[in-house]
């Protein structure tokens, strides 16, 4: 097991050593430093997770150094291993592996490339950090690490206006749901008297029923001290309330969309509760408001999803409703199955953002989906891993046979969530069912507009620049626009494709199949969304139990029955949502696309309430945005301003300056001037004297 202490280190390292070496070392070095450091940490990963799978592994504790005592409070820097962090290993070796090289092709022309791959590998560092926490504070230092990391890789194109906002928008975000986080890590500590992860939750059935002071009242202890932990997990994951800053983050480039926001980083709020299992297993009404949140989220995101033109909003919607599925599982009790989801949604949506990246580099970086059309006999190879993804993405499978990986898990969740025989349970399946059938409508709808019909390239900007280029007009100028435009860079004419002119209103352009670099990560993510489902879905879930877990989460062998008790209609409700998303899509993008433009003229309101992300911008930038601007510029200039500076410096500079002019005037420089204050002076002590 000391095997960890290079899994966690190793990204560290090269971060270290690309940041500080940088251009000094060389774009190749850097990459291959930070590349291989993460491909040694996979392969050493996957031995401890099927050391796991196949029961031979024991949970263990690796120390590292001791590191804090302050009065009551000690605790070690130690590496937890157990199949919860087993788990999250593959899935997070396993992604950034695969995004550091597939960005050898797609950052190919970037000059920052070294500072990118550092950030890469510091965020894998932090990431590993999390999830191999022995102690609260430990969780906490790599939970803030990848907030850093986040804020550092959305803004990575820094000179792009609209990518240093959405870093800032992120970073802000993730602070309401922090503060929420350490709140419960201080009352954690205040009730039980440790942060040990292990020491907590054996004491935790202990504290269950009593209550604390809070906010000026009594609550339930447990009650209080899940939701604050929960807060934590909604803003790292995106929740409903704490979810703006996700979709603004695809500002960022693609590779990192994949890495932190579809397949790591956003599950490090489901990996927190289900590590925290026990802890929440005490409280129902947490548990209740850990289901809702989840199913509301799954649903708003999902019908947002059904709107966006932008190919990376759309998938960055289905990671949120996703991350729903997950939440509203362990609500549920089906922590497992939130798991499972987890792992299996880290293939096919790193599948499909990375493949969305494809298509943006086939399209000279155009994100928008109304100027694709016709693709998939361009790139071939990206349209099947699309595809393959899709099919992941929205659950194909038949009940109680075979199916891709998108069908175990969510089926499972959806199928926990009935059986768990709670009022909100059912209310998370059915929301669950409608998120189901327009996830099938929103990704099939992102393949047809994609892949399928005419080519619809004339009407972009970026192609046209990039017919330009190829025809040799102003190409250094187009290069230098192209880097303030979307901040990459990229130009046609570098990397060597020819155009040609086909006569079918394409501008000319001929669209190219993405480099083998960027080609591999497709291809081995294409095989996780086929078969992890198949493969793992026995262990993870099928197990009555739960010897897989050994432990390191809450698994409810009596829920387990209930989802293999549930009626057939119940297990065939997903296939049938997902039947008529699909159907759906087929009939309003290719047999008739004139319906969406239909649609929407008949139901104006509706479409601009959804396409407008339910104007939950909007409202906070009404209630928090500018009311915290008024009053920045309140104490900016009556404060600050009007009385700081009024009273002190600036006032203090006044009374000198005036000082001095007076003080001017007396210092004529004649000698009966000086002769009069010598008089005076005189005259006054001689009358002090009499007086005296």
């Amino acid at each position: 097991m000391h095997s960890i202490l290079f899994i966690v280190f190793l990204p560290m390292l090269a971060a270290i050593i690309g940041g500080l070496g940088n251009r000094m070392l060389g774009n190749t070095v850097v990459k291959s430093i930070t590349t291989g450091a993460l491909f040694v940490s996979c392969a050493l990963s996957w031995p401890i997770f099927l050391g796991f799978l196949s029961g031979h592994a024991e949970p263990s504790v690796v120390p590292v150094l001791h590191w804090v005592q302050s009065g009551t409070m000690s605790f070690d820097w130690a590496l937890r291993v157990d199949t919860l962090t087993a788990v999250m290993l593959v899935v997070i070796t396993s992604v950034s592996a695969l995004v550091h090289l597939y960005s050898w092709g797609y950052m190919e022309e970037d000059p920052d490339q070294p500072r990118f791959f550092s950030y890469l590998s510091l965020f894998t560092f932090a990431m590993l950090m999390l999830v191999t926490a022995d102690n609260l504070v430990q969780m906490f230092f790599g939970w803030e690490g990848v907030g850093l990391a986040s804020y550092l890789l959305i803004g990575f194109w820094f000179k792009k206006p609209s990518a240093g906002a959405a870093a800032i928008k992120a970073f802000v975000v993730n602070r309401v749901g922090d503060l929420g986080f350490m709140m419960g890590i201080f009352g954690v500590y205040l009730v039980f008297g440790t942060v040990s992860i292990p020491a907590i939750l054996d004491a935790a059935p202990g504290m269950a029923g009593t209550t604390i002071g809070f906010l000026g009242h009594r609550f339930d202890t447990m009650t209080v001290l899940c939701i604050l932990l929960f807060i934590g997990a909604m803003g790292k994951s995106a929740q409903l309330g704490l979810h703006t800053w996700l979709p603004d983050a695809m500002e960022g480039p693609t590779p990192v969309s994949a890495l932190i926001h579809a397949a790591t980083m956003v599950t490090a709020g489901v990996f927190m509760v289900c590590r925290l299992s026990p802890l929440f297993e005490t409280s129902p009404t947490a548990l209740s408001v850990v289901t809702f949140v989840g199913a509301a989220t799954c649903f708003f995101a999902a019908t947002v999803g059904t709107t966006q033109w932008d190919i990376k909003r759309v998938i960055a919607y289905s990671t949120c409703s996703q991350l729903g599925y997950m939440f509203f599982a362990a609500g549920s009790g089906a922590y497992g199955a939130a798991m499972f989801h987890l792992f299996t949604h880290a293939f096919f949506k790193a599948l499909l953002f990375l493949g969305a990246g494809s298509v943006i580099h086939a399209m000279h970086h155009e994100q928008d989906m109304r100027f694709y059309g016709g693709l998939r006999k361009h790139i071939p190879i990206t349209f099947w891993a699309m595809t393959l993804g899709t099919l992941a993405i929205t659950g194909v499978g038949i009940a109680g046979t075979i199916g891709f990986a998108g069908f175990y898990s969510k089926d499972a969740i959806l199928e926990a969530a009935f059986g768990s025989g709670k009022e909100l349970g059912t209310f998370a399946f059915w929301m669950g069912i409608c998120a189901a059938l327009m996830t099938s409508f929103y990704s099939w709808r992102l393949a047809f507009l994609t892949f399928f019909g005419k080519p619809r390239w004339a009407g972009s900007e970026h192609i046209q620049h990039a017919v330009h280029d190829a025809h040799g007009h102003g190409h250094d100028d187009h290069a230098h626009d192209a880097h303030a435009h979307d901040g990459h860079g990229h130009d046609d004419h570098a990397h060597g494709h020819g155009h040609e002119d086909h006569g079918d209103g394409t501008a000319g352009y001929h669209p190219h199949e993405s480099p083998l670099p960027m080609l591999i990560p497709l291809i081995v993510l294409s095989l996780g969304a086929v078969f992890a489902g198949l493969v793992f879905h026995h262990s993870f879930i099928s197990e009555g139990d739960g010897e897989f877990w050994k432990g390191s989460l809450v698994f409810s062998e009596h829920l387990i029955h209930a989802m293999h008790e549930v009626p057939t209609w119940v297990k065939w409700a997903p296939f049938t949502a997902m039947t008529i998303g699909l159907l759906t899509a087929w009939y309003a993008y290719l047999k008739n696309p004139s319906f969406p433009a239909t649609f929407v003229s008949q139901f104006g309101a509706l479409h601009k309430f959804v396409y407008n992300k339910w104007f939950f911008d909007e409202l906070y930038n009404f209630l928090f945005v500018r009311p915290a601007f008024w009053l920045g510029k309140v104490f900016w200039k009556q404060v600050d301003i009007g009385i700081v500076d009024r009273l002190g410096p600036d006032g203090a500079a006044w009374v000198v300056a005036k000082g001095s002019t007076y003080a001017q005037k007396v210092q004529s420089g004649y000698l009966y001037s000086y002769a009069l204050v010598m008089l005076l002076g005189l005259v006054g002590a001689i009358s002090w004297a009499m007086v005296g």
